[in-house]
């Protein structure tokens, strides 16, 4: 049995779900552009307002963790999405329509003023309002294997042909002062992915969360990161101490501002890190061509930050190298 043919068994065991809510379907399905899981997406409309199916195999997603954040920053006066009706055993969501105003299309620099004032609001209100009782931590091992994608998946298949004896040498250390820098700031809610094609103007003119189901409790910078260094925009580095500064003050931190923007820094490390390594990882082992044209941007963000720290330098002169770079 092929993909498709799963799909759409799939999508007709999710319409005879909603046939036995009550839920009346009053238009076509249309798929949802989705996130780089395996969860698929369906908008429709029933009892004349717009809903969103999802579709969470219960041999790839666990849609418990959903749940229960769903719950977490509802409960915290957060929009993420009301969830109608919960099928968890066959991993079918009904769930409140956001929309499909993504900040990725509304972010510009004419509209950076009012966007980022939403945007650090919902992150204020995320670090000292959402319950993180229980919730898993990202801990050191956690940081780690995620800083590791970049040598397993991007320079061991995207860069395969780089040479990696000096590279190990350094990696071990490198990692240390990363993630002991994570470890030492204050810990509260970390959405985890928390960017401008997670974030929407929602009907209401609310902020409107998704893809949250992976949240942890974690360091206080890192959702700070994931917005600044984006995908679609690279900020002036000038304009990025501003907002580091302006942030620092929102959630009135008692750190140094010089401490907090290392802080940042080196999160924005961990995690465009990260990024490069799973980008390339969504390539190789999962087919999905769309992420790979987005490893060069992230990757100068490495490079731009391993500049500003002179205990990096052995490690910015291996990754610039044309053997290593995209």
């Amino acid at each position: 049995m092929n993909d498709h043919t799963i799909n759409a068994n799939r999508l007709e065991q999710a319409l005879g779900w909603l046939q036995t809510l009550g839920v009346k379907v009053q238009s076509d399905i249309t798929a949802v552009a989705g996130d780089a899981s395996f969860r698929r997406y369906f908008r429709f409309r029933a009892d004349n307002q717009s809903r969103i199916l999802m579709d969470a195999p219960s041999q790839s997603a666990d849609i418990r963790s959903f749940l229960d954040v769903t719950r977490r920053l509802r409960n915290a006066a957060l929009h993420a999405p009301e969830v109608i009706r919960a099928d968890q055993e066959n991993g079918f969501l009904l769930l409140e329509d956001l929309g499909d105003r993504l900040y990725r299309d509304i972010l510009s620099k004419d509209t950076t003023a009012t966007c980022f004032d939403e945007l650090f609001s919902v992150l204020v209100e995320m670090a000292l309002l959402v319950d993180t009782s229980q919730l898993p931590e990202f801990n050191t091992r956690e940081l780690r294997r995620e800083m590791d994608l970049l040598p397993d998946w991007y320079l061991g298949r995207h860069r395969s042909q780089a040479s990696r004896e000096k590279f190990d040498l350094l990696w071990d250390e490198f990692c240390r002062c990363v993630i002991t820098s994570a470890r030492a700031q204050p810990q509260c809610f970390v959405h985890r992915d928390f960017h401008s094609c997670n974030l929407l103007r929602a009907p209401d003119n609310s902020v409107g969360i998704i893809d949250f189901q992976d949240a942890v409790t974690g360091p206080v910078s890192y959702d700070f990161i994931s917005l600044l260094w984006d995908r679609y925009i690279s900020w002036p580095r000038s304009q990025i101490e501003y907002w580091m500064e302006e942030f620092r003050l929102m959630l009135g931190l008692e750190i140094e501002p010089g401490q907090w923007q290392r802080y940042c820094d080196l999160m924005g490390l961990q995690r465009n890190v990260k990024v490069v390594g799973i980008f390339a990882r969504l390539y190789y082992r999962d087919g999905k061509t769309g992420y790979i044209e987005m490893i060069p941007r992230f990757y100068d963000y490495i490079l731009d930050t391993l500049r500003r720290y002179p205990e990096f330098t052995d490690m910015l002169e291996i990754l610039e190298q044309d053997e290593c770079a995209p």
